[in-house]
Protein backbone atom coordinates (compact mmCIF):
# COMPACT_ATOMS: atom_id res chain seq x y z
CA UNK A 1 0.00 0.00 0.00
CA UNK A 2 1.58 3.63 -0.89
CA UNK A 3 1.76 6.48 1.62
CA UNK A 4 0.70 8.98 -1.22
CA UNK A 5 -1.74 11.06 -0.66
CA UNK A 6 -3.38 13.38 -3.18
CA UNK A 7 -2.95 16.42 -0.51
CA UNK A 8 1.05 16.15 -0.59
CA UNK A 9 0.92 17.47 -4.33
CA UNK A 10 -0.79 20.37 -3.34
CA UNK A 11 0.93 20.62 -0.01
CA UNK A 12 4.44 21.21 -1.96
CA UNK A 13 3.34 23.91 -3.97
CA UNK A 14 0.78 25.70 -1.73
CA UNK A 15 1.26 29.53 -0.62
CA UNK A 16 3.89 29.24 2.44
CA UNK A 17 1.28 31.56 4.73
CA UNK A 18 -1.47 28.90 3.80
CA UNK A 19 0.99 26.10 4.38
CA UNK A 20 2.17 27.09 7.91
CA UNK A 21 -1.26 28.09 8.91
CA UNK A 22 -2.60 24.73 7.79
CA UNK A 23 0.87 23.02 9.53
CA UNK A 24 0.06 25.16 13.18
CA UNK A 25 -3.28 23.75 13.74
CA UNK A 26 -1.41 20.27 13.49
CA UNK A 27 1.35 21.87 16.09
CA UNK A 28 1.34 25.42 16.95
CA UNK A 29 5.34 25.79 17.42
CA UNK A 30 6.31 28.25 13.98
CA UNK A 31 10.08 27.33 14.14
CA UNK A 32 8.51 23.21 14.18
CA UNK A 33 6.55 24.61 11.00
CA UNK A 34 9.20 26.22 9.46
CA UNK A 35 11.35 23.18 9.37
CA UNK A 36 8.61 21.31 7.93
CA UNK A 37 7.97 23.71 5.07
CA UNK A 38 11.31 23.76 4.33
CA UNK A 39 11.37 19.95 3.72
CA UNK A 40 9.16 20.73 0.87
CA UNK A 41 8.78 18.92 -1.71
CA UNK A 42 7.59 15.62 -0.56
CA UNK A 43 6.99 12.72 -2.18
CA UNK A 44 4.77 10.94 0.46
CA UNK A 45 3.65 10.94 3.59
CA UNK A 46 6.16 9.09 5.79
CA UNK A 47 8.49 12.15 4.70
CA UNK A 48 6.64 14.48 6.00
CA UNK A 49 6.21 12.45 9.13
CA UNK A 50 9.85 11.91 9.79
CA UNK A 51 10.38 15.99 9.32
CA UNK A 52 7.36 16.76 11.56
CA UNK A 53 8.72 13.99 14.74
CA UNK A 54 12.40 15.25 13.90
CA UNK A 55 11.27 18.78 14.15
CA UNK A 56 9.02 18.49 17.44
CA UNK A 57 11.86 16.37 19.37
CA UNK A 58 14.05 19.88 19.18
CA UNK A 59 11.03 21.27 21.28
CA UNK A 60 11.71 24.37 23.63
CA UNK A 61 10.25 24.83 26.69
CA UNK A 62 8.54 28.08 25.50
CA UNK A 63 7.47 26.13 22.54
CA UNK A 64 6.00 23.33 24.86
CA UNK A 65 4.21 26.13 26.62
CA UNK A 66 2.60 27.34 23.17
CA UNK A 67 1.72 24.07 21.73
CA UNK A 68 -0.08 22.98 24.96
CA UNK A 69 -2.38 26.31 24.73
CA UNK A 70 -3.62 25.18 21.78
CA UNK A 71 -5.39 22.23 23.47
CA UNK A 72 -8.30 22.21 25.88
CA UNK A 73 -7.88 19.88 29.18
CA UNK A 74 -8.66 16.22 28.59
CA UNK A 75 -12.69 16.01 29.20
CA UNK A 76 -13.19 19.70 28.26
CA UNK A 77 -14.94 21.15 25.69
CA UNK A 78 -12.48 22.97 23.72
CA UNK A 79 -13.04 26.86 22.83
CA UNK A 80 -13.62 27.80 18.80
CA UNK A 81 -11.55 30.95 19.03
CA UNK A 82 -8.66 29.64 21.78
CA UNK A 83 -8.41 25.33 20.52
CA UNK A 84 -8.51 24.08 17.75
CA UNK A 85 -11.87 23.15 18.72
CA UNK A 86 -12.80 20.63 15.33
CA UNK A 87 -9.69 18.53 16.02
CA UNK A 88 -10.19 18.34 19.28
CA UNK A 89 -13.99 17.28 19.71
CA UNK A 90 -12.98 14.62 17.19
CA UNK A 91 -9.88 13.51 19.18
CA UNK A 92 -11.97 13.64 22.72
CA UNK A 93 -15.12 11.42 20.96
CA UNK A 94 -14.06 8.56 23.57
CA UNK A 95 -14.16 11.00 26.78
CA UNK A 96 -18.43 10.68 27.96
CA UNK A 97 -18.32 14.25 29.02
CA UNK A 98 -22.00 13.48 30.14
CA UNK A 99 -20.86 10.72 32.46
CA UNK A 100 -20.44 12.87 35.68
CA UNK A 101 -17.96 10.54 38.06
CA UNK A 102 -15.25 10.38 34.65
CA UNK A 103 -15.94 14.28 34.50
CA UNK A 104 -14.87 14.15 38.21
CA UNK A 105 -12.03 11.90 37.58
CA UNK A 106 -10.60 14.00 34.92
CA UNK A 107 -11.17 17.14 36.86
CA UNK A 108 -9.24 15.75 39.85
CA UNK A 109 -6.87 14.41 37.70
CA UNK A 110 -6.33 17.75 35.55
CA UNK A 111 -5.80 19.23 38.41
CA UNK A 112 -3.52 16.95 39.96
CA UNK A 113 -1.31 16.55 36.68
CA UNK A 114 -1.31 20.76 36.70
CA UNK A 115 0.02 20.87 40.59
CA UNK A 116 2.65 18.36 39.85
CA UNK A 117 4.27 19.47 36.11
CA UNK A 118 2.79 23.13 36.37
CA UNK A 119 1.43 22.91 32.74
CA UNK A 120 -2.01 20.95 31.37
CA UNK A 121 -2.04 16.92 30.82
CA UNK A 122 -1.73 16.18 26.83
CA UNK A 123 -2.33 12.70 25.36
CA UNK A 124 -3.34 11.46 21.92
CA UNK A 125 -7.02 11.15 23.24
CA UNK A 126 -7.68 9.73 19.51
CA UNK A 127 -8.88 6.06 19.63
CA UNK A 128 -8.52 5.84 23.56
CA UNK A 129 -11.59 5.82 26.11
CA UNK A 130 -12.06 7.79 29.25
CA UNK A 131 -10.63 4.63 31.35
CA UNK A 132 -7.21 4.30 29.32
CA UNK A 133 -6.75 8.11 29.39
CA UNK A 134 -7.18 7.85 33.56
CA UNK A 135 -4.86 5.24 33.75
CA UNK A 136 -2.44 6.70 31.34
CA UNK A 137 -3.04 10.37 33.75
CA UNK A 138 -2.53 8.37 36.69
CA UNK A 139 0.62 6.17 35.11
CA UNK A 140 2.34 9.44 33.87
CA UNK A 141 1.73 11.79 37.84
CA UNK A 142 4.79 9.38 38.65
CA UNK A 143 7.64 10.30 35.90
CA UNK A 144 10.03 12.73 36.64
CA UNK A 145 9.99 16.18 35.38
CA UNK A 146 12.45 15.20 32.90
CA UNK A 147 11.17 11.83 31.53
CA UNK A 148 7.01 13.54 31.72
CA UNK A 149 8.50 16.47 29.60
CA UNK A 150 9.81 14.33 26.93
CA UNK A 151 6.35 12.04 27.43
CA UNK A 152 4.42 15.21 26.57
CA UNK A 153 6.56 16.24 23.32
CA UNK A 154 5.74 12.41 22.49
CA UNK A 155 2.42 12.89 22.23
CA UNK A 156 2.33 16.43 20.77
CA UNK A 157 4.02 14.56 18.28
CA UNK A 158 1.21 11.97 17.53
CA UNK A 159 -1.34 14.39 17.59
CA UNK A 160 0.72 16.39 14.94
CA UNK A 161 0.99 13.05 12.91
CA UNK A 162 -2.56 12.26 13.41
CA UNK A 163 -3.78 15.86 11.93
CA UNK A 164 -1.23 16.25 9.38
CA UNK A 165 -3.33 13.36 7.74
CA UNK A 166 -6.87 15.38 7.56
CA UNK A 167 -4.57 18.80 6.98
CA UNK A 168 -3.87 16.76 3.33
CA UNK A 169 -6.63 14.96 2.74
Amino acid sequence: MSSWRPGIPAFNVMDDDKARARLLTCLDVPRWADEVLAGRPYDNLGQIEAVMSAAAAAMRDEELETALARHPRIGERAETDKHDASFSEDEQSGVDRDDAETARLLAEGNRAYEERFGRVFIIRAAGRDAGEILDQLRLRLDNSDELERAETINQLTQIALLRIREVLS
